[in-house]
């Protein structure tokens, strides 16, 4: 299934990318023609015009003229916009209708022209020619393979077991991959251009050898990405099958665009107009899009059973959601709504690259010894979340740039502009930028705390002080996370309102006075939540530690601005207002020493009992288990009182804060056996009945007054 989802978010990309292919192809036919060189009038009265003070003299006269039958910006409505819209795209469609049926005319018309300007040299010569720079360019790529078999097997036999090792071989690859593609190109395309060609055959040749080298650039750069022989070097996550699926039909679509673009200019170079070249791009972008529509139904998807297969056509029902987003954009360009079909991919292609940006991050700095699934289940790293944002800011970057490239905007105007128009835009776009840094900074802070409390979880083997540490951390960092989202919410939004033209000084002010009000109102509240402050500034508990105050007692689980959660020994939950804590005893913290009484009976030895003591608190320090936890080992205090049947003997021992209760437990049961061993009484109260010498007691009346008192359990 994660395979499934890999090659599916990385096939949206994919397309996404393809689509602007397309658009392109689409969109030749809105390039002017070459201008032609004005005659000699024309030429004079552009420099008439250019002339300072002619221009001062028409400003001048443009401003005495009456303004009231001027037609203002606000005076078009939507109306006589879509009106003229409509008649400029029955125009358009006109021109397309009727230079349709002498289309094939004009192609010949330009076939003829080409070989007659080419007649000297021929066009199977050129053509020739082209195979020849093509086969040196290969032979320089061989050359160039051949020299570099240590480095080749350098990147195979590289280790990929922690992140450094991955980036490393990343570097070596691209590296590697760059020297490839530049042999190839210097073999071709830069010894055509070390010669001396006649125009026309440069710009064929040229042309057509670009064509190849843009083929093997997507070919060498998939083989970077996807690596279809060798997974251990795919930099993009997905399975073998698909890896060689998109490797081959990438160089076959960029192939076939370029081929058509370098076409069309070299008709728009042999005088084609431009209803003719509309049409040839049209029936470009149509071919396009069958070959796009072909990838949505042949791509491979995954089975069940992980291995990678074609769908059949009733399942696929991406395949007709594709087909129909390639036909309505195709559609979009064809009649000139290019703004609205360049909107529509962004959108669309955006997610789909922002999806593979994460998934390529994730499985690039994957921990060593985790797979895919476990990168993405747990925290990523700090590296991680910069690579991963940085990534969106890029690809967010390049959306808006693209847009302002489709759409014709002159962003320098743009941002020079005083209008209503440049100024939305500026506010627009610096309240986006502001909100990508924004989220940067969240991520990049909130990986790091999440990090930092990931590794305060595991507390095995550690000493006092360490301990100490993580708890604190644990204690303070969720509190941070709050306050820095809070502070980055509050400073973004102030930040945003300011970049759109709001003052936000009133704003300021008036928020200080609501709040005033609101603490006003709110006095318990303030006084849980500055409660909280001191007792976290006190450090007076941490998370994990069992605190009593007043009637409330248990474990220390989280906590909030106001209030903290206690969850009792025996289950409950309490969540407690800071407010109303008060003194605060802490159960957990630093040490504890536990004090036990024994009561023996007054015939016992305490020369001998003192000896059984400490060799029990003996045996129990050298258990490591125990030992651990005792910081100071089982010592007997002596005589704490004589009793009427009992001598009361007191011992203690100092150990870790709710570790006592154990070793508590084991000094009992060893002091039961060893008593048993050595002779030694436990004492309990009993009842004697006693008469004149010569008579024996009553047992009868022995045995009852025992069941009346009966001896209490240690």
């Amino acid at each position: 299934m994660i395979r499934a989802n890999i090659a599916a978010v990385l096939r949206v990309a994919i397309a996404g990318l393809l689509l602007i292919i397309l658009a392109s192809a689409a969109n030749v036919a809105a390039q002017p023609l070459p201008a032609e060189p004005p005659p000699e009038r024309v030429d004079a009265l552009l420099k008439l015009l250019a002339d300072p003070e002619v221009r001062a003299w028409l400003e001048r006269r443009a401003g005495e003229q009456p303004t009231a039958d001027r037609p203002t910006e606000g005076d078009t409505s939507i109306q006589d916009l879509l009106n003229e819209r409509l008649a400029v795209l029955r125009t358009e469609m006109q021109a397309l209708f009727e230079a349709a049926p002498t289309l094939w005319t004009v192609l010949s018309g330009a076939w003829s022209q080409l070989t007659g300007e080419m007649s000297d040299f021929g066009l199977f010569r050129a053509l020739l020619l082209i195979a020849a720079f093509v086969g040196l360019g290969f032979a320089v790529e061989w050359i160039y393979w051949r020299l570099t078999p240590g480095v080749r097997h350098r990147i195979v036999d590289a280790p990929s077991d922690t992140i450094g090792d991955r980036l490393g071989r990343i570097a070596l690859r691209t590296a590697f991959s760059v020297g490839w593609f530049a042999s190839f190109g210097v073999g071709s395309v830069g010894a055509f251009l070390a010669f001396d060609w006649p125009p026309m055959l440069r710009q064929v040749v040229l042309g057509y050898l670009i064509v190849f080298l843009l083929v093997r650039l997507a070919q060498v750069l998939s083989r970077l990405l996807l690596s279809p022989p060798n997974e251990r070097l795919r930099i993009v996550p997905m399975p073998n099958a698909a890896a060689v699926f998109w490797q081959r039909w990438l160089a076959i679509l960029i192939g076939w665009f370029v081929f058509a673009r370098v076409t069309i200019d070299v008709l728009r170079t042999l005088g084609v107009e431009m209803p003719h070249l509309r049409l040839v791009g049209l029936t470009n972008g149509v071919i396009l899009m069958f070959l796009l529509i072909a990838v949505a139904w042949l791509r491979p998807v995954a089975r069940t059973d992980g291995t990678m297969t074609v769908a059949a056509r009733g399942a696929r029902t991406s395949g007709w959601f594709w087909t129909a987003f390639f036909v309505v954009l195709l559609l979009l360009f064809a009649v000139g709504t290019r703004r609205l079909a360049w909107l529509w991919l962004v959108a669309l292609a955006l997610p789909a690259l922002v999806g593979i940006s994460d998934r390529t991050v994730a499985y690039l700095l994957r921990p060593p010894g985790q797979t895919m699934a476990q990168a993405e289940a747990s925290t990523p790293s700090i590296l991680a979340a910069c690579l991963d944002r940085g990534m969106r800011l890029v690809l967010f970057a390049g959306a808006l740039w693209l847009l302002t490239w489709a759409w014709g905007v002159d962003m320098h105007a743009m941002m020079a502009g005083d209008s209503m128009g440049p100024r939305l835009v500026r506010q627009a776009f610096s309240a986006i930028v502001i909100v990508l840094v924004a989220d940067f900074a969240w991520h990049v802070l909130k990986t790091w705390i999440d990090r930092t409390l990931a590794t305060t979880q595991d507390t095995a083997g550690e000493d006092v002080q360490e301990a100490r540490r993580r708890a604190r951390i644990r204690t303070l960092l969720p509190i941070m996370r709050n306050a820095v989202l809070a502070v980055l919410l509050v400073m973004t939004v102030l930040m945003v309102l300011a970049s759109i033209g709001v003052e936000i000084a009133p704003l300021v002010a008036s928020a200080g006075v609501v709040g005033l009000a609101v603490g006003f109102g709110a006095q318990t509240l303030v006084k849980d939540i500055i409660s909280g402050v001191f007792f976290l500034l006190d450090d007076a508990f941490r998370v994990g530690e069992y605190i009593v105050s007043g009637s409330y007692k248990g474990t220390v689980e989280s906590f909030s601005l106001r209030s903290i959660k206690l969850r009792h020994h025996r289950g409950p939950l309490y969540t407690v207002p800071f407010g109303a804590l008060g003194a605060v005893q802490n159960m957990s913290r630093d040490w504890v020493i536990e004090k036990l009484s024994v009561g023996v009976t007054y015939d016992t030895d305490l020369d001998k009992l003192k000896k059984v003591v400490k060799q029990i608190s003996k045996e129990i320090m050298e258990n490591p288990e125990l030992a651990k936890d005792i910081l100071e080992p089982l010592k007997l205090q002596g005589v704490e009182k004589m009793g009427d049947f009992a001598i009361d003997m007191r011992m203690k021992f100092k150990a870790r804060p709710g570790q006592q209760f154990t070793v508590r437990r084991l000094i009992f049961a060893k002091l039961k056996k060893a008593f048993a061993e050595n002779g030694i009484h436990f004492a309990y109260p009993t009842v004697q009945i006693a008469g004149p010498h010569d008579e024996r007691p009553d047992e009868a009346a022995v045995a009852a007054a025992r069941r009346v008192m009966p001896a209490p359990t240690v």
